[in-house]
């Protein structure tokens, strides 16, 4: 199998940006390779359309419309498959303030059922309801901070806010819990260890290297879906998430065969199949697949951004997608995932007293998957 990534919404470390609150990653996947079969076709479409390379934001609907059956018609014919992911950067940054502060492992005034069972989603739930654009916006600027005493006198502020909203939480036992891990969280900074110790480590909680952990689990599933080897993944080369990427490939690689039961109820996390070969990071306008994944990446943006395209576009993006694969990152696609926790019957009978002990003692001593 070979693969072609692209991005889009990339504004490095800056999550805040209104004009584009989410980044976008487009996979576009085939047994062969794009840079040789589609060249030919490419080549005779960039002649037709009077460019070098084809840019779909350069070119627009009208333009793309005009070579759409031609590539719809190649792309059912070579299979291609196009799998689109997407991270909400503001929701990021209050995700990874609860996996810190919140984790079990840490924070020993969580206990561990509240963060390695899917309790942890109604905690997080609870969490950001805390949350308004500013408070994710110190969350966020305490994270990246690398200086330690900087990073905590910024924690002690935001601490504090979150401290004085707790009483908007509906339940006792809601606002006894986050309470209790906030103090917890404040009188420990050190276990906590939320800052970043450099500007790489910094790159590696970005929304860019949350997306590409969902690029890399992508090309497994579908790659052993297909019972295929991965024999190239070609990477949009951009300067600033590339090496970080191609880190976090390799980690990803040295997993690759393992499986790790995050808790009872709980996603596993199958690195089985995860690819051996290393990222390529190539200029986009020398790459055959990047050009194409670029025109479909352009059409799910505009689609999920309800933009208009022409019919013949809409062809052309289900002629791909429509055996792809999508997901993100974000507080409304976990509760989509978990509402229905809110739905579940109330036991019958009493808890047995051993449950009991479990669910009332708080564990001291989590060990971290």
């Amino acid at each position: 199998m070979f693969y072609f990534i692209d991005e889009s919404g990339n504004t490095g470390l800056n999550l805040f940006d209104p004009n584009q609150p989410k980044l976008y990653y487009g996979v576009l996947g085939c047994r062969a390779n794009l840079d040789v079969i589609a060249e030919p076709l490419l080549k005779q479409l960039r002649k037709d359309l009077g460019v070098k390379r084809i840019h779909a934001n350069e070119l627009g609907v009208g333009r793309l419309t005009s070579v759409a059956e031609r590539l719809a018609r190649f792309s059912k014919k070579s299979d291609l498959r196009f799998s689109f992911y997407k991270v909400s950067k503001p929701d990021h940054a209050v995700i990874t303030f609860f996996d810190q502060v919140f984790d079990a492992g840490l924070n020993d005034a969580v206990a561990w059922h509240h963060y390695w069972t899917p309790l942890r989603y109604v905690l997080l739930f609870k969490v950001s309801f805390l949350f308004d654009e500013d408070l994710a916006k110190q969350a966020w600027s305490a994270r990246r901070e690398q200086n330690p005493a900087r990073c905590e006198e910024k924690l002690k502020t935001l601490y504090a806010a979150l401290l004085e909203r707790v009483d908007r939480l509906p339940d006792a036992r809601s606002r006894e819990l986050v309470t209790g891990a906030i103090k917890w969280a404040a009188a420990n900074p050190k276990a906590i260890s939320y800052g970043s110790s450099n500007h790489e480590s910094t790159l590696q909680i970005s929304p860019n290297l949350v997306g590409f952990q969902q690029v890399l689990q992508a090309i497994a599933s579908q790659s052993a879906a297909r019972n295929s080897r991965v024999n190239r993944i070609t990477v949009d080369r951009q300067t600033e998430f590339n090496g970080a990427q191609a880190e976090l490939a390799d980690i990803y690689r040295r997993l690759r065969g393992h499986k790790t039961d995050m808790g009872p109820g709980m996603p596993k996390a199958d690195y089985s199949n995860m690819p051996e070969t290393p990222p390529v990071f190539v200029p986009g306008d020398e790459s055959a697949g990047l050009e194409l994944v670029d025109v479909t990446l352009w059409l799910a943006k505009r689609m999920e951004e309800d933009k208009p395209i022409s019919p013949e576009l809409r062809a052309l993006f289900w002629s791909q997608a429509k055996r792809g694969m999508t997901d993100e990152v974000s507080l409304a696609a976990l509760d989509q995932r978990w509402r229905h926790l809110a739905h579940l019957p109330e036991p019958e009978n009493p808890l047995p007293e051993e449950l009991t002990k479990i669910w009332t003692t708080p564990n001291r001593s989590v060990v971290r998957p």
